[in-house]
């Protein structure tokens, strides 16, 4: 026993000397803001936000009941403005605290890599693993030549950050990061009256925004990470990939994808001008960035013709140029780059109308195809390497190169999505009008399918000239036409996936196969000679859709001409499965069960397709940022897939928060963008293709149809549950907030089935249950072992041996582990009071408990770990730094949300309140990092 103790106070004393740095960082970001609460607001304020403090560090850390007592009273009797500040505070400070921990993120990292010890998740460590398998250099060049990887950005209803703060908060961490290389007292001194600066700037920028977020909002929130992170950091991560397989030519396998001004999907706000405008902005922030790398590369490239020679192709640039100055006669690199310029800047003019910043020549002559620019860029790289000067490619040229491969001319593939009823009104205007059929929407499935493929094998148009269509039709015709436009515009990368929403049948994807034709998206007719320009991509939410996913794209593709015209169109499918509606319709395990089950499904159904015809299946995994909506650790979520159903091919949404946590601050971006390559490569190259042992599956099965079970009769079949979820969370108070361009819900309804499924786990965070996390994973554990002692013993003994050996489970184990250590029940009780059913709040909130307790105690058998996060002390160790300072926002959040649903009408505090509860959204969203 002695000698455990002393080990465990050594690790803690170990633990204690790494994150020393955070530590530091945190007191010294604290200390600056309370400073610059101390000046703005006055001591008494300070003193106030330093007495919450105190008290909620002795309740959460101390377990000190009596500082929690003392801390409740003190909040509820503050005054409006007492507890804005307050919130103010302690949300910034969870935003400070974020730039601390990322800070040392990196920090640990660069630690390991000097140290040469490899992190799991790390490009270095996956090829290690690979080579240990003797998985060749050429076989990984070769997986990534057939290889495509893509996380999308979208934007959703609980992206909470303004821009502003984004920009201010980018600058704090630049200055945090800096102090690790300064050691004079001076330079400590000068960075902090910066660090101060920018607090201060922090501190009197508006944090939320007073009206609704706009889709072009949403549009520059999104490419302010290309600005910051994925221009120059997808270059690095391609570099790192070509240093690792030498001599090896490393195919543009990772792209970025976009939903952002393409998804209409219960959006009314969205549209052709909408599409326009977000491939328009997306072509200028490409275009300008060249065009600075164009003008850097030309003031570095300075080399004289007398002294260095060029290649004939190299000359030939040169003179093409139109800058015809003596003072670079023997110049011939900068003359190149002027003339390239000019002709960048023409393109900028072109594409988006918008003009360069500099001319040393004025713009023309514009390239038409991003190939275009390359080809001249690999031009000036063969002549340097051609004349000893290799050293001058590696800085700057090379990464232009890889981002103008990767890049182009569009940025980002935008992807169209639409729910399928909105493609079932308009086909059936359109078939109306048109006197073909005149009411659609009664036809049964088999005659839909009919009559479907008898206009797709039908040259003719079904428009109508000068009708006057419904707004409805003329709006979602209007983007076809849109996007026909743009691909002639922007080249064929800029729009790749029609996304369908809620597919239920084979005529949901006939119709946009239609729509595309009415478009001029699909040349040809299907019983011949038929292309699609756009890949039609189903998605499947619900469980009822993931069960029906295989066999409809069965019939789909044993149609007459569906296959051969995919195929004739590049031989790709893409699939979409959805994590948060199957989540919110059936809870948690049985979500990722029939997820699962959907994968492997298709997979049986695409192999021989691929084997035969070189039909490539592609699943798009559209995960949230919480555990209830599919997030978690991308790297174990990859590495989870079913067998056989990664195969290099992977595309997943980032979404809300996430986005911000993981590419604000570019070395993480870095980070992350690495390990979804690592995780597919591992995925793909080493997993083995077996399935998972008879009598895992089976306990899956059992698991999910118990799990299912006690969740829908906690959500849908408890009386006045739905209640209680608008009184207990702020729900209400979320859909007032100008987070989104998105309403909250689909109808206007106080349905929990119509509400998004983003709203619906975001609240359940916000009150810090998370209920869509783990809820009925509990019974359905306790209920499946049985109180039989022996079979009992032996199931779970069988729970533990999945743990163990299989990745599905246990990464489903993980997230479970970190949903339940970020609830606290504590906190979530004082949002009971707000239910005004007193009898009804009591019992359903008990329920609730009772089912949590059961998770958390089947979660330790399982893994044989008593406290939460065990395995994962990082984890441990931030909440544990955070929490404290997240509560007292709970705490204000209940109160306020209590005076603002009792509010009388002209009550002048009203205002003031609702801002608090607002930025209550905001401080405790940062708090948590993983709420989108």
């Amino acid at each position: 026993m002695a000698r455990q103790a002393r080990t465990a106070r050594a690790q803690e004393v170990d633990a204690a000397e790494k994150n020393r740095p955070l530590v530091e960082d945190i007191r010294l970001l604290g200390r600056i803001l309370g400073d610059v609460i101390r000046e703005q607001e006055g001591k008494e304020a300070f003193e106030l936000v330093e007495r919450v403090r105190q008290l909620s560090v002795a309740y959460r850390l101390k377990k000190d009941a009596s500082a929690g007592r003392v801390l409740d009273r003190l909040l509820k009797n503050l005054s409006g403005d007492h507890m804005v500040s307050v919130i103010r505070a302690f949300s910034y400070f969870s935003h400070l605290a974020n730039i601390a921990e990322d800070r040392h993120h990196v920090r640990r990292r660069e630690h390991h890599e000097a140290q040469g010890h490899l992190q799991e998740g790390s490009l270095a460590m996956s090829f290690e693993r690979l080579a240990a398998a003797d998985v060749r250099a050429d076989e990984i060049a070769h997986t990534l030549d057939r290889a495509y990887i893509a996380p999308v950005l979208t934007a959703h209803p609980t992206e909470v950050q303004r821009k502003s703060i984004l920009d201010a908060e980018r600058a704090i961490a630049e200055l945090v990061h800096q102090r690790d290389g300064q050691t004079t007292a001076r330079d400590l001194q000068q960075n902090e009256a910066l660090l101060r600066a920018r607090v201060t700037q922090l501190w009197q920028t508006r944090m939320l925004r007073t009206t609704k977020l706009t889709v072009a909002d949403e549009i520059e929130n999104a490419l302010s990470y290309y600005q910051s992170t994925f221009l120059r950091q997808i270059p690095r991560l391609y570099q790192q990939i070509e240093q690792a397989l030498p001599g090896h030519p490393v195919a543009n396998f990772f792209r970025m994808g976009q939903w952002i001004g393409g998804d209409r999907d219960g959006n009314p706000n969205v549209g052709a001008p909408t599409l326009r405008q977000a491939l328009a902005r997306q072509a200028e922030v490409a275009l300008r960035f060249y065009l600075v790398e164009l003008h850097s590369l030309g003031a570095e490239l300075s080399i004289s013709n007398t002294l260095a020679p060029v290649t004939p192709a190299m000359q030939a640039l040169a003179d093409a140029s139109p800058d015809h100055s003596p003072h670079r006669n023997d110049e011939p690199y900068r003359k190149a780059l002027i003339g390239m310029y000019a002709r960048t800047a023409a393109t900028l003019q072109q594409l988006t109308g918008t003009e360069a910043l500099r001319h040393a020549v004025p713009p023309q002559n514009p390239y038409q195809r991003s190939e275009e620019l390359l080809a001249d860029l690999q031009v000036i790289a063969d002549s340097l390497r051609h004349h000893h000067a290799d050293a001058l490619i590696a800085p700057r040229l090379a990464p232009l190169m890889r981002a103008v491969q990767v890049f182009g001319f569009h940025l980002a593939t935008v992807d169209l999505r639409q729910s399928s009823d909105q493609h079932e009104l308009v086909i059936a205007e359109l078939l109306a009008t048109a006197r073909i059929e005149p009411d659609y929407c009664a036809l049964d499935e088999a005659a839909r399918r009919t009559l479907l493929l008898k206009l797709l094998n039908d040259a003719r148009p079904l428009r109508v000239r000068n009708h006057d269509y419904s707004e409805l039709a003329t709006g979602e015709l209007a983007v076809f036409d849109a996007a026909r436009e743009a691909l002639e515009r922007f080249g064929r990368e800029a729009l790749r996936h029609y996304i369908i929403s809620h597919t239920e049948d084979v005529s949901d994807l006939l119709e946009v196969l239609l729509l595309l034709k009415e478009g001029g998206l699909m040349r040809g007719v299907l019983d011949e000679s038929a292309t699609t320009q756009l890949i039609v991509v189903p998605l499947f939410e619900t469980i009822g859709d993931l069960r029906n996913a295989e066999p409809i794209m069965r019939q789909f593709y044993e149609l007459p001409g569906v296959l051969p015209m995919i195929v004739r169109s590049g031989a790709e499918q893409d699939i979409m499965l959805g994590y948060s509606d199957s989540n919110k319709d059936g809870g948690f395990f049985t979500s990722n069960w029939e997820l699962y089950r959907a994968e492997t499904a298709l997979v049986g159904l695409f192999e021989p397709l691929k084997a035969q015809h070189g039909l490539t299946l592609r699943l798009f995994h559209g995960r949230g940022g919480t555990v209830g909506r599919g997030g978690g650790p991308s790297y174990q979520a990859i590495l989870a897939q079913p067998p056989g159903t990664v195969n290099g091919q992977i595309r997943l949404t980032e979404q809300g928060e996430v986005i911000s946590s993981k590419y604000a601050n570019p070395e993480i971006g870095l980070r992350n963008l690495e390990t979804l390559v690592a995780a597919t490569l591992e995925a793909t190259l080493l997993t083995p293709a077996k399935s998972p042992p008879k009598a895992f599956l089976e306990a899956a099965a059992a698991l999910s149809a118990g799990s299912f079970e006690a969740y829908r009769k906690l959500v849908y079949e408890t009386p006045g549950f739905t209640d209680y979820f608008f009184a207990a969370t702020p729900i209400r108070e979320i859909a007032e907030l100008n987070i989104g361009s998105r309403p909250a819900s689909r109808k206007a309804s106080r349905r929990i089935e119509d509400l998004r499924a983003i709203p619906w786990g975001f609240s359940w965070g916000q009150c810090r249950v998370a209920l869509p996390g783990w809820a009925g994973f509990g019974s359905a554990v306790e209920n499946w072992l049985g109180s039989d002692e022996g079979p009992r013993k032996d199931r779970l003994a069988l729970l533990q041996k999945m743990y163990r050996q299989w990745p599905f489970f246990r990464t489903l184990m993980s997230n479970l582990d970190m949903v339940l250590a970020k609830t606290d029940l504590r906190i979530a009780s004082r949002y009971v009071d707000l239910v005004e059913d007193k009898k009804l709040g009591k019992r359903i909130f008990g329920a609730i408990q009772a089912e949590w307790q059961r998770t958390s105690d089947v979660l330790s058998l399982i893994t044989g770990d008593a406290q939460r996060l065990a395995s994962n002390g990082a984890l441990a160790r931030s909440i544990e730094h955070r929490f404290p300072y997240l509560d007292p926002l709970n705490h204000l959040q209940a109160e306020l949300m209590r005076r603002y649903r009792a509010r009388r009408e002209g009550d002048p505090q009203v205002q003031r309140v609702q801002t608090g509860i607002h930025i209550s959204i905001n401080g405790i969203a940062a708090g948590l990092r993983n709420t989108g």
